[in-house]
């Protein structure tokens, strides 16, 4: 039997992001948005393009949440996006009650689903989720790392001037402007990249990488990323609903380790079809060690805004 996986939100995000699992052959495919009509039109679209593209699965577009019912994974991805001058962080009362419009929908027909959020501020979306589901903390799941780690990894690639498929880059913290690129976790086919780029050059990469949303905002004007948001999602997609036991970093709930509690942030992870399965404690130098726990320590106060204490 195929998988069934939903895709809240037809925007750019949602509707890139079934494209990516359509062509994946990954699953049948639900596109859920409250503007009437829309997702049908777009379903449809995709669904056609199946017998050129090579795929066999269908994208059904609809508006009714009972449509989900029975999904092996929920992809959130509904929300406003940002605007120039916007930061992720301006966004949380209004995509707060948008989560609560898509909970409120879909856990009656999905009690045993796995939620996989990608609504911003990430981070913060993601635990309101978790808390507001009452889902254990393995079945709810953000993606942040593995799209700043593949912005890093195209970043030091274009630097360099080699393969991006060659270049592996671990990014921790939170999916905002207190994300913690890892240098020294960071490799160009085994090779530390501290050993092909000087510390100053690396230093502005890194930099470029905790902006790219913003600088890709910027040139837009009138909206933000989409194709590497979804691709990143549609990776965590693949090493849960094919079992791959994954290490990836992505957003999950700490409770004790690197000395944070009770939060989601980017750490790495292992993802597989029981969704987190295994955090891992890298060893970090001092200084990473406490950029991470000041990540952690801005989404406390910001969680606040919603009402976490």
């Amino acid at each position: 039997m195929r998988n069934k996986i939903t895709v809240v939100g037809a925007g750019h995000v949602g509707e890139t992001t079934a494209s990516f699992l359509a062509e994946a052959n990954m699953g049948n495919i639900v596109l859920i948005d409250v503007v009437p009509d829309m997702p049908q039109g777009k379903g449809l679209d995709q669904s056609q393009a199946g017998p050129v593209r090579g795929y066999d699965v269908f994208v059904q577009g609809t508006n009714n949440y009972a449509d989900t019912k029975n999904s092996d994974l929920v992809i959130i991805t509904a929300g406003m996006a940002r605007k120039p001058g916007m930061s992720r962080e301006d966004l949380f009362t209004s995509n707060q009650k948008i989560m609560d419009a898509v909970l409120d929908g879909i856990l009656p027909h999905n009690p045993n689903t796995k939620l996989l959020v990608v609504t911003n501020p990430l981070d913060i979306m993601t635990y309101h989720a978790f808390k507001r589901s009452g889902f254990p903390a393995n079945r709810v799941f953000g993606q942040a790392g593995i799209l700043d780690s593949t912005r890093f990894r195209c970043f030091i690639a274009m630097e360099l001037g080699v393969s991006m498929r060659d270049v592996q880059a671990m990014v921790l913290g939170g999916h905002g402007d207190t994300m913690v690129p890892l240098p020294a976790y960071t490799t160009v086919a085994g090779i530390p990249v501290t050993e092909l780029i000087k510390k100053d050059r690396l230093d502005q990469i890194v930099d470029r990488t905790r902006n790219g949303g913003g600088e890709i905002v910027k040139l837009l004007k009138t909206g933000s990323a989409y194709w590497a948001p979804a691709a990143a999602t549609v990776e965590m997609a693949d090493a849960v609903l094919n079992d791959c036991k994954r290490v990836l970093p992505c957003s999950a709930y700490i409770k004790g380790q690197y000395g944070i509690d009770d939060i989601y942030i980017g750490v790495p992870i292992t993802l597989g079809a029981n969704g987190v399965e295994k955090i891992w404690e890298l060893k970090l130098s001092a200084a990473d060690l406490k950029l991470l726990q000041d990540s952690a320590a801005t989404y406390k106060e910001h969680l606040k805004i919603l009402g976490y204490k």
